[in-house]
């Protein structure tokens, strides 16, 4: 057994100490449901509306069982587990996803989409529909697709910019892409699990990250980075998405009720986010958060295009990529 997962299956060990209260009548299948934050973030939240719907809509059929604050492991770690079916159900970036599904990293693509409402509807087309299919093939089945927020660079001093990482050792997600996004601006790129990067933070080992506002707060972040630097570079899009052989499992009016319960999530998620934000930037910015602009937008957006040109064989061409951005 893999390092990974001899970790999920450790976790899953220690998981009923950790479950978070159910109803006492509460019966029916049940559904390990992994979750990085705690309570009060949205995404745990979704997943409590979404077992609200169920108990509504399917009553006594589904038993979700939320375990938070990462107790599973990072994104990488629960989708081994979900790809194992040790997991049944989580939220994930379409970054962590990347190894398994490369195509998905046209959504990573930096400065491709103009705001929230045109990743929506491209996801809302065929692109979201061939992606599905292929997430698939891999054991994941996509419920949903979420929008976590723009990323933005972190830092412990405002590089504003685009010079101004250069040298920097900057945390990247597991990804190809975010890799030679921030090697191609001159920073030294080091993958880092999202549990873990508090303390490379803290310690040293890295200069700086990119995050979204809500998860910036939910690691408290701004402890150790103070400098949110609104570069917006990626929207961090995500699913809502469960284990294949969990939805094999499952009978034709359960699925259905699954599917509706997570799309009627995905909104509260997104309305959700939205909210989160402003909260976390204010409370972040009481306890020392600095928010600032960067600088030479033009030239953060050149040293993207670079990416778009080198990953476009990959992803099916630059006329792919430049017909997302006409998109309306």
């Amino acid at each position: 057994m893999s390092l990974t997962r001899r970790h999920v299956a450790a976790g899953l060990l220690a998981a009923p100490a950790l479950l978070s209260a159910r109803t006492a009548d509460a019966a029916g299948r049940p559904v390990t449901v992994a979750s990085l934050f705690g309570e009060d973030k949205p995404e745990t939240k979704i997943w409590r509306r979404i077992a609200e719907t169920l108990n509504r809509t399917a009553p006594g059929r589904f038993d979700l069982r939320i375990v938070g604050n990462a107790a599973l492991g990072g994104e990488k770690e629960v989708a081994e587990g979900i790809r194992l079916g040790s997991v049944q159900a989580s939220l994930s970036t379409i970054s962590a996803l990347s190894s398994w599904v490369p195509d998905g990293q046209i959504l990573d693509l930096p400065f491709l989409f103009r705001d929230r409402g045109h990743l929506k509807r491209v996801l809302d087309g065929a692109l979201g529909t061939e992606l599905k299919a292929k997430y698939e093939a891999q054991g994941f089945v996509v419920l949903g697709f979420i929008n976590y927020g723009a990323r933005h660079l972190l830092a412990k001093e405002p590089l504003t910019k685009p010079e101004s990482v250069k040298g920097k050792r900057i945390r990247v997600i597991q990804s190809p892409l975010h890799t030679e996004l921030w090697s191609g601006l001159g920073a030294y790129p080091t993958p880092i699990p999202i549990p873990e990067t508090y303390n490379a933070l803290k310690t040293g080992v890295v200069d700086a990250m990119d995050l979204t506002k809500s998860a910036y707060v939910g690691f408290k972040l701004y402890e150790v980075v103070p400098y949110l630097i609104e570069t917006g570079h990626i929207w961090a899009s995500g699913v809502v998405y469960v284990s294949a052989s969990f939805w094999k499992g499952l009978n034709a009016d359960d699925r259905k009720a699954l599917a509706e319960a997570a799309a009627e999530g995905t909104s509260y998620f997104d309305d959700l986010i939205l909210a989160d934000e402003d909260a976390s930037m204010a409370k972040a910015q009481s306890e020392g958060g600095k928010l600032v602009q960067p600088e030479d937008r033009p030239g953060w957006e050149a040293g993207a295009r670079k990416v778009w040109i080198s990953f476009a064989p990959k992803l099916g061409g630059i006329e792919k990529i430049e017909a997302i951005t006409k998109v309306e």
